[in-house]
Parts: structure tokens; sequence; C-alpha cells
């Protein structure tokens, strides 16, 4: 990964010589739809480095921006970064090694950011975007000891490994019970494989990437559905955020919001698969769509790398106190980023559109176990 900074927008871009998921600009052109054989594809070979006309014309840009200085101080920049201690150490919970389950908290939340430390595919974002969370959910009274951080930050044994957040997604909706409120939140990559088991409307399984994907593979929606969605009772309710590509219906809910048209639109298996709760309420809000990207950039806050959902997510929460409907979050959401993206970024440049083919905005996408009132008031 390569940290410089655009010559049209100056925004800190992450520049792979790969086209990373969370990087929009960079993205290339053409990979998904030009391999019709996805199935024999791993996710290596999804986020492989391209040689892409896209991406040769964005490295010449790149080029000419004089980015040795710019190196430098970002070099300055991180070891500063490392120097500071993460409010989560040594005040969350982990479950991980507990042998008892301690008293019963209403209120949970699981917090992963992955970052892919010394890896081509590396995020710089993710971090930052569970601080966000973290200090959003202590400002909204959330208890310390009832919050699961999964981050390569922590000691090794609150990594965000396939097995640790596996293990943590049940600690999550262990022994729910009504009136209770839990959180999943995700920060990383996100990509897509092919349905073969008919249970997707759209073809395609989504992924969530932890850390050792390369080594044990990577979370299937079906697998977070069968851990956080199934034993949600009644009068419990799940929200999930998930800042990643791809993660419009990641757990894999049964309903999903159309905002255009303002209304609730069919997601069940096509197989007649159950993806229901037992009783409770589910519900998620994403990056962007299945077939769409998400960015991890400086184009709404210059100092620092954040993921674009969660950073104006965390924003209008705190805004509105806390206290906004599900319609207003998903509009002004779309707003800011739409906003970013046409009068700040060069991602609204035509030629970027058109090499990218208008798929460079992200809509944050709305899915639910069950219809939803749109006008009732999300509380976390």
């Amino acid at each position: 990964m390569e940290s410089r900074k655009c010559n049209l927008c100056h925004n800190q871009l992450e520049m792979p010589p790969t086209a990373p998921c969370k990087c929009l600009a960079l993205y290339s052109v053409g990979s998904l739809q030009r391999n019709r054989n996805y199935n024999t594809l791993t996710v290596q070979k999804e986020i492989q480095p391209s040689n892409s006309f896209s991406t040769r014309l964005w490295r010449r840009m790149s080029s000419s921006t004089g980015n040795s200085s710019y190196n430098a101080r970002t070099g300055e920049s991180e070891k500063e970064k490392e120097k500071e201690s993460f409010p989560w150490i040594g005040n969350g919970v982990n479950p991980l090694n507990s042998t008892t389950s301690g008293p019963h908290q209403s209120r949970k939340a699981l917090l992963c950011g992955v970052s892919y430390k010394k890896d081509k595919y590396e995020l710089k974002g993710t971090v930052n975007d569970v601080k966000n969370m973290w200090n959003l959910l202590i400002e909204l009274k959330f208890p310390k000891d009832a919050i699961c951080v999964l981050t390569e930050e922590n000691d090794p044994s609150l990594f965000p490994t396939k097995e640790n957040m596996k293990r943590a997604l049940k600690w999550l909706v262990k022994n729910c019970k009504a009136g209770d409120s839990l959180i999943f939140y995700f920060s990383g990559h996100g990509v897509r494989q092919l349905d073969f088991d008919d249970d997707e409307v759209d073809g395609y399984n989504e992924t969530l990437c932890p850390v050792d994907f390369k080594t044990s593979g990577m979370i299937f929606d079906n697998e977070i559905n069968d851990a956080i969605v199934k034993p949600i009772k009644t009068d419990v309710k799940l929200h999930a955020i998930i800042d990643a590509c791809h993660s419009g219906t990641v757990i894999d809910l049964e309903y999903v919001y159309n905002r255009a048209k303002k209304c609730w639109i069919g997601n069940k298996p096509p197989c007649g698969a159950n993806k229901s709760t037992d009783g409770g309420i589910a519900i998620s809000l994403s990056a962007c769509a299945d077939d769409r990207l998400a960015a991890d950039t400086t184009a709404f806050s210059r100092d620092m790398m954040t993921g674009a959902l969660t950073y104006v997510f965390t924003n209008i929460m705190r805004q509105k106190r806390g206290k906004v409907t599900y319609a207003e979050l998903l509009n002004e959401m779309n707003e800011k980023i739409v906003s970013v993206n046409t009068s700040r970024s060069c991602l609204s440049t035509p030629l970027i559109k058109r090499l990218l083919r208008n798929k460079i905005i992200q809509e944050p996408q709305l899915s639910a176990s069950k219809v939803i009132d749109m006008n009732g008031y999300l509380t976390l």
C-alpha cells in the first residue's frame, strides 16, 4: 500500500499497486464483470494487482504529485499514532478468555476493525473507525465492560481472526432476553462469491474478511445469519453496522429498503431457507449495495483515513444526540456522501466516472428481518 495525495482533490488516498476493495478510485474496472468463472476465484484473486487502463492512469496521475516529502510526513505521523493509547484497551471486555458469563448486560456491542497490517491489502482507516464507534457508544452511555473490541492493536487473544470473530459473535447474542439492545460493527474488506445453494436473490454470497482470511477463509453471510440473527429472541433488537464493500445483505436479512421508491423489497432466499430471527428484530446498515464498493478515504476528515459510512453515521448520531429516525438517517447519510463526492473529490470527474462505470458513489443500504416503520427512531 502507498499513501499518496491526489493531485486533483488533494485528498489522501490509499494507493495500492493493487485495487483494494475500499479504494473506489483505484478499483480495477471490470474485474468482477470480466471474470465469469467466479466460483474458481479466491479472495486473493479478487483483489490481486491489476494492470488495467484505469489503474495505470491513476498511477501516472499520482506520480506527478511529489510523494517523497509527503511519504516522509506520513511515516512520522504513523510513528506518533503508534505511541497513542487506544481507549478500549484495558476497558473493554474480553469474553474469549472468560470462563464465566458474568452479570447480564442489556446493552452489548462487538466492534471489529481489520487493518490487515503488513499486507498488500492493508487498510489505514479501520482502527480510526473503531475508535469513532467506541467513542460514540460511550457517549450514548454504553457500559465499557459490555463492549468487545477486536483489532490488531489488541493483545493477540483479541485479534480479529476468523475464530475470534465467530466466538465473539456467539458471545454477543448469548443469553439475550427481552429489552436487550445488541450491536455488531465491522470495518474491513468484504467480497462476493457465487452462490450454489439458491439462497441468494442476486446469485452471490457476501463475505467478510477476517485478518487471517488467506489461511482460514472468509466469514459468509449464511454463517453470520446463523450466529447473530436466528438466536434473536422476542423484543430483542440487533443493529449491524457494516463498513465494507459488497455489504448490502451481508447478514442475510429478508427485507431491503428501496430509498428511491420508499418501500421495502423482499429478499427471502429463493430456496425457501429460513433466515428469520427467533421473534426479535435485526436491522443492518451497510456501506453500499451488494454489487458496489465502499471508500476508505480522507474526503470527510482531512487529517485521517476513515470509512465513509462510519464517519457520516457517527457524525449524524452526535448531531442528533442519538435521536434520529431511520428515514432521516438514511437520507442524510446519502446526501452527505453525494455532497462530498461531487464537491471535493476527484472521484466525481467525468473521466473517472467513465472509467469506473459510474459506480463511484456508495449508497448506504438498510435491511431488516421484517418490515419496520422508517419514521421510527433508531435506538442503540
